[in-house]
């Protein structure tokens, strides 16, 4: 099967880029790198140097041009941290729109399965515990975080439209928590916050009290649920996370324990429109995917902090100037297309696309 995997240099996006990659699958990558790394797709072509892997360097916004017999198009392009959405606020609620649709009409012109990568955001700060899919959410449309919140929520509502007016074969994802090698340690999320700061014997913020709860769901495990979501019958959203509930301030000190740091605990001042309960009802997963997450949090743990504790070393993890930028002036400017090259390619180039 070919796959085009929007947003493939990401987090995520990469380690799904090289599960499909080992199941024989072809890739297609296409990320401006706003918030991805380089990096993580370099590392996949060092494992998979041939044309099984292709990236596309471009911004989903624009319409995605591909030749080649296209099985599946997965969506995951979108910054995703609260520090990420915040910096690119118009960038992030185009990734929802436009670049949704762009994405929605590839599927729809190759008769393509389409995967949205959804968020558990979308249920805001709820007022149902935990969180099943019928559950229509309480998101502030104004907030700080209503950026991404709202992008999401119109991604599902045109993903679905797509089913109903052209019968495009749509899958939605709605992603909790999830945590693992190749986050960025800058990124603002719980865990390589908590990390970052530990490994530098720096104090532990802890926004709030520390009581608001968060489901933390190993990339591994998420990977497998998105694999088996794609490939199902199941079109409505589904849930996929880690239904485990931890506090906050219960995730700092576990992260403490684990580095065996002597980092202290600090409480700074919530942050507007921050979620009290975050917890995932998975039945739906369960009962007609099959899936379940597998891996304890001090597992995945131990595999995530290694990771964050050689790129804080090497001092990688920081998102480009020419990113920040891009965002000053609207968003990242699309080059014109070079010819394929072996090494990575710059902004707008195409390696390996007819």
């Amino acid at each position: 099967m070919h796959i085009v995997l929007a947003g493939g240099g990401g987090f995520v996006g990469s380690h799904l880029a090289r599960h499909l990659l080992v199941s024989g699958h072809k890739v297609t990558i296409v990320d401006n790198f706003l918030t991805g790394r380089r990096a993580n797709v370099a590392a996949l072509r060092e494992h998979f140097p041939g044309p099984q892997l292709r990236l596309y360097v471009a911004d989903v916004c624009r319409p995605v041009d591909v030749a080649e017999k296209v099985h599946a198009v997965l969506h995951l392009a979108s910054p995703a941290s609260p520090v990420d959405y915040m910096r690119y606020p118009l960038q992030t609620l185009e990734a929802g729109s436009t670049g949704t649709r762009c994405l929605l009409e590839l599927a729809r012109r190759h008769g393509a399965r389409f995967l949205l990568a959804s968020t558990s955001e979308i249920y805001g700060d709820p007022d149902v515990h935990p969180q099943p899919e019928c559950y229509w959410g309480r998101v502030n449309p104004v907030g700080p975080r209503s950026v991404y919140d709202e992008a999401k929520r119109y991604a599902e509502a045109l993903t679905s439209a797509y089913a109903r007016s052209y019968g495009v074969r749509v899958r939605i994802a709605r992603i909790f928590n999830t945590y693992g090698p190749r986050m960025r340690l800058e990124d603002g999320r719980v865990i390589p916050s908590f990390v970052r700061q530990a490994l530098l014997g720096e104090p532990l913020t802890v926004f709030g009290d520390g009581t608001q709860t968060r489901s933390y769901c190993y990339v591994d495990d998420l990977v497998a649920g998105l694999d088996a979501l794609l490939w199902s019958n199941v079109e409505g959203p589904v849930n996929l996370g880690n239904p485990e509930e931890y506090t906050v301030l219960e995730t700092a000190r576990t992260i403490v324990e684990l580095l065996q740091s002597k980092s202290s605990i600090v409480f700074r001042r919530l942050p507007p429109d921050d979620p009290r309960r975050r917890r995932p009802d998975i039945s739906r997963a369960r009962e007609l995917l099959g899936w379940s997450q597998r891996i304890p949090l001090r597992e995945g743990l131990a595999h995530t902090v290694g990771d964050l504790a050689s790129r804080l070393l090497r001092g990688d993890d920081k998102v480009p100037t020419e990113n920040v930028e891009a965002s000053r002036s609207g968003g990242p400017r699309r080059a014109q297309r070079r010819p394929e090259s072996t090494s990575m390619p710059s902004p707008g180039a195409v390696e390996g696309l007819s």
